[in-house]
Parts: C-alpha cells; sequence; structure tokens
C-alpha cells in the first residue's frame, strides 16, 4: 500500500528544506572556498604570471580587465569584468596548449633578459698585458684537470661576468703528440679566458698509423664542433704552435685571418706573403663558402696553401696582426713526410674547389668524450674514402 497523503506531505516538505539548506550552505560557501582541478598544470595570477606545478584558479577584479591574463579568460568564457573568484570550470585540450605555450615563451624570455642583463664584454680586454711567458715546466693531465676547474665539459668555457663577443672553437689536428698537447692546454686555458671569449677546445686525432691529413682532419673538427656549440669563430691551430703575445685576439674580423705571423723557429719573419699555415681564423661563413680544405693533402705541406687559394678564389684577403704581436713559439717536434703531390694538387686546386671539401668529406668516427680540459674526437680516415 502506498503511503498515505498525510504521510507523504511533511516527507516531501522535509526534503525541499534540506535541499534549501544545501543550497544556501554552497552560496555561503562560494566566496570562501575555490574549487582546484586535480592536474599539477599552472597556477595563472590576475597580473599575468604561469607557474609550473600548481593547481589552477583564476582570479579577476574590474581592475585587471587588460591584464596579460585577459585572453585566457576569454578563452574559458569568462567575463574580464567578473568580481570574486571563479570555481572549477572544465579546461580543454587547445587552452591546456595554449597555456604550455604561454609558460614556455615566459620561460625564454626571463633566461633572455637574464643573459641581456649581462653586458657585453669590452672590446678590448681590459686585462691584457702583451709579452706572455711559455713555461718549460712539464705537467700531467691530471695535474692540469686540478689547475683549471672553471671549466664545462668538453674543455668549454664561459666568462662569468660579461657576455662574450665572440663564440670560438679551437681545432687542433692531432696524433702522438701527447707532451705537445698538455703545453699546449697549460698554456692556451689561461690565454683564451684573460681575451673575455667563449671557447672549447676541440682536439681531432687520427687513428691508426697510415700518412697524417691535417686538412681532413680540421674539416672533420669543423662539422663536429657544430654539434657541441653555436660557435661562430673557427681557429685551426697546430698544437706545437703557442702565442707569444696576449693581445693577439682569437677572435674572427671580417677577413680570414693568418695568425701566426712570426714564428720562433722561421725567426720570427714571414716566410711568404700568401701563407695561411700554422694558425688561421675563418668564420662560419666564410669556411662554408670556400667548402672547407682540401682533402687531397696526406702528408705534409700543400694544404694551406690551397686554403690561400681558395679564399682568393672567393675575393676574401688575409688580414694579419703586426708582426710583434703575433709571434709564436714553436715545440721542437718530428717533420711529417712531405706529400710529393702537393705541387700538382695545388696546380689543379682551382678545378677541385668546388666538390673537394666540405661537400665530399668522408669519416667513421670512432669515439667523441668531453674531458675537463678539451674534447676530444678520434676518427678513421683513409685515401679510399
Amino acid at each position: 500500500m502506498s503511503p498515505q497523503p498525510w504521510i507523504r506531505a511533511p516527507l516531501f516538505k522535509l526534503l525541499i528544506c534540506i535541499g534549501l539548506v544545501l543550497f544556501g550552505l554552497q552560496y555561503l560557501l562560494s566566496g570562501t572556498f575555490h574549487v582546484y582541478r586535480h592536474e599539477p598544470l599552472f597556477y595563472i595570477h590576475g597580473n599575468g604570471g604561469a607557474h609550473l606545478g600548481h593547481p589552477v584558479s583564476w582570479h579577476t577584479s574590474r581592475n585587471n580587465a587588460s591584464n596579460s591574463s585577459t585572453s585566457a579568460l576569454l578563452l574559458m568564457n569568462l567575463s574580464a569584468n567578473s568580481a570574486g573568484p571563479t570555481s572549477g570550470t572544465f579546461i580543454s585540450q587547445t587552452f591546456i596548449a595554449d597555456i604550455n605555450n604561454v609558460a614556455l615563451r615566459n620561460r625564454t624570455e626571463a633566461r633572455n633578459s637574464t643573459v641581456l642583463n649581462i653586458p657585453l664584454c669590452p672590446l678590448t680586454p681590459p686585462g691584457l698585458r702583451g709579452p706572455v711567458e711559455i713555461s718549460d715546466v712539464a705537467h700531467t693531465m691530471e695535474q692540469l684537470e686540478l689547475l683549471f676547474d672553471n671549466l664545462d665539459p668538453g674543455g668549454h668555457y664561459k666568462p662569468q661576468n660579461c657576455r662574450a663577443r665572440s663564440r670560438v672553437a679551437l681545432i687542433i689536428p692531432y696524433r702522438d703528440r701527447a707532451s705537445q698537447l698538455t703545453a699546449f692546454l697549460y698554456h692556451m686555458h689561461p690565454f683564451l679566458q684573460k681575451q673575455q671569449l667563449e671557447y672549447g677546445i676541440i682536439i681531432v686525432e687520427q687513428a691508426g698509423y697510415g700518412p697524417f691529413n691535417r686538412a681532413m682532419l680540421m674539416n672533420i673538427g669543423f662539422v663536429e664542433s657544430q654539434k657541441l656549440h653555436q660557435y661562430d669563430c673557427f681557429i685551426f691551430h697546430d698544437v706545437d704552435l703557442l702565442p707569444e703575445d696576449d693581445r693577439n685576439l682569437y677572435t674572427c674580423p671580417e677577413q680570414p685571418r693568418h695568425m701566426s705571423v712570426a714564428v720562433s723557429t722561421l725567426k720570427y719573419k714571414l716566410p711568404y706573403k700568401d701563407i695561411f699555415g700554422g694558425v688561421s681564423a675563418l668564420t662560419l661563413d666564410q669556411f662554408k663558402t670556400v667548402n672547407g680544405f682540401s682533402n687531397k693533402f696526406w702528408g705534409w705541406g700543400g694544404e694551406d696553401d690551397d686554403m690561400a687559394n681558395r679564399l682568393k678564389y672567393h675575393d676574401f684577403h688575409i688580414s694579419r696582426y703586426a708582426a710583434n704581436i703575433a709571434r709564436y713559439k714553436m715545440l721542437p717536434h718530428r717533420r711529417q713526410p712531405a706529400n710529393p703531390k702537393r705541387h700538382e694538387f695545388l696546380y689543379n686546386g682551382n678545378k677541385r674547389f668546388n666538390i673537394d671539401g666540405l661537400n665530399n668529406l668522408q669519416y667513421q668516427r670512432q669515439d667523441l668524450k668531453l674531458n675537463k680540459l678539451y674534447t676530444w674526437v678520434l676518427v678513421e680516415i683513409s685515401e679510399s674514402r
């Protein structure tokens, strides 16, 4: 049997009363408590900040209708003029993607702002003194690693108090010169840091015992260095040459620079006008324009003169510092066997400028290590490649 009407009426009234009480409580408490989504997305403030790792809530007022969060609020069909907190609202995937983009842009702008707040390093580094001492004391690699504790992995360095004007990669073709390498690192790290450069030292070692191909190793160093950092200046440097004057700036000018003008074993005299060997500097665009070095020169000699010919072919000219500044000490070493075909390759070089160099470079990288003092790249190359 169904309940009598006199029983149903009080029950119905009770339910209505309970509903009214709950509705009133919700209304009274809606201004005190916020309803949050559970996803840890962003916390968006009325003044426009967006931060990772906080739940989402939205706060608006009549005074912030034009702030940077207005577009986000409009995406959710919320009035920019509404007062008080807004309870939980469904967030679309499009909105989340938009917020992600905003947060990424904010973080990028913050990083750029931090970098831009650091002044550029002066055009002329303030700590330069001229002639520098070249030590004859032998050091182990372990000693050097303890000495230079301000380097990033791979021998990469940035000045701390200013933004470097040049990002320089030193490319060192190398094989079986362990004592010269430690002397080079001991001398060059403080030398380059005094010039307030961002730099990295890349040692490109040729594996095996075949004829040495210095030019191909420098091409490889150029290619591999671009995978590591955004270098804009490349200095191709023999490991047995040490600069004697810190005013010899390791930067790239508007024209390719021959840096080792006056070498100790040559009585500090330039042997001939078009020499481009020992230490040379080119920008990224210059090196690409001339297609890098030739890969044809196995054994000693010829590759630097071929590069000089490439520069002239592309209407570059070789720049130099004065001989009293661009001085180098050459460490003693055994000379490599000369390339018997170097004169033939030089004579016919202009026929190969566009097909012999970076665009036909072939090698097998066997190893790459970011050592404390330098980046080491071990490669296998052969004439058959």
